[in-house]
């Protein structure tokens, strides 16, 4: 793998995915903090999303061919951000790109406050005009955007017509982001985990001049140099933990920790 992901090139063969747990060719365990940057959002095996992944494949859907799931997926994204519209894209063309890099357009991603789980704070409203959301599904990245499906999100349909005309997907993707946003809207208690060392630790002056919290989400307080974050991504990765393999993806606080795990997370991320 090259580019803003090359870090995963130094992790060991993942032979099998279980919840938020990765075990390599070497025998290794490792807490996946990076969650494919937030497209394992429920961890790597949820069963709902898996079920519908089988079906679909089971009918030979691999091609972009003209299905009901996309009226499916449109429904499910308007239950997630109501009254606003949408376009969706196989890929973040370059002027979408572009939009992002400028801040116009920027990612939204569920379970950032605890609170309201679900919505686009008046703030970012202000601040972007467009929303590409992190979504459950089969998703790749590139220049931190998603690849595969790209939905772009408006609060005005006029706004999107500044935009190309979307792609047509191929419904193994679009049924299974559907299952994914349903899985979501379902599981709200994501954005509380119950991790009372972590909660101690995160209060902390240490922690927070190191990182900065948004719901499940850690961003480092000052974006470190790529040496830096590698150094770090070893650091983590010797202590059982996968981190985001660049900077610019948050780390994800996942749904289940056993005691010594949570000890050991706790233990990292005070710099110990």
């Amino acid at each position: 793998m090259r580019g803003e992901y090359s870090l995963l090139n130094t992790v060991p063969a993942v032979v099998r995915a279980r919840g938020f747990r990765l075990y390599t060719q070497d025998g290794r365990r490792l807490i996946d903090l990076w969650l494919n940057g937030g497209a394992a959002i429920l961890g790597h095996t949820p069963p709902n999303l898996l079920r519908e992944l089988k079906n679909t494949a089971s009918r030979g859907l691999y091609a972009p061919l003209p299905h009901f799931s996309e009226g499916r997926f449109i429904k499910a994204l308007s239950k997630l951000f109501p009254g606003r519209s949408f376009k969706i894209f196989a890929a973040p063309y370059a002027h979408l790109t572009s939009l992002y890099k400028t801040g116009i357009a920027g990612l939204w991603r569920p379970f950032t406050n605890p609170v309201s789980p679900f919505t686009i704070s008046e703030e970012d409203d202000d601040r972007h005009t467009f929303f590409i959301p992190v979504l459950p599904g089969i998703q790749h990245w590139n220049e931190n955007l998603p690849l595969g499906l790209c939905v772009v999100v408006a609060a005005k349909e006029n706004h999107l017509c500044e935009l190309p005309i979307g792609d047509t997907l191929s419904p193994l993707l679009l049924s299974t982001a559907t299952r994914g946003l349903y899985d979501i809207l379902a599981s709200p208690e994501r954005a509380n985990p119950a991790f009372s060392r972590l909660a101690k630790i995160m209060q902390t002056d240490d922690f927070k001049k190191r990182w900065r919290r948004e719901g499940i989400y850690l961003y480092p307080k000052e974006r470190p140099e790529n040496d830096a974050w590698a150094a770090l991504f070893r650091q983590f990765f010797d202590a059982g933990f996968l981190l985001p393999p660049n900077q610019n993806q948050p780390l994800i606080l996942p749904g289940e920790l056993s005691d010594g795990e949570e000890a050991k997370l706790a233990a990292v991320l005070s710099g110990k």
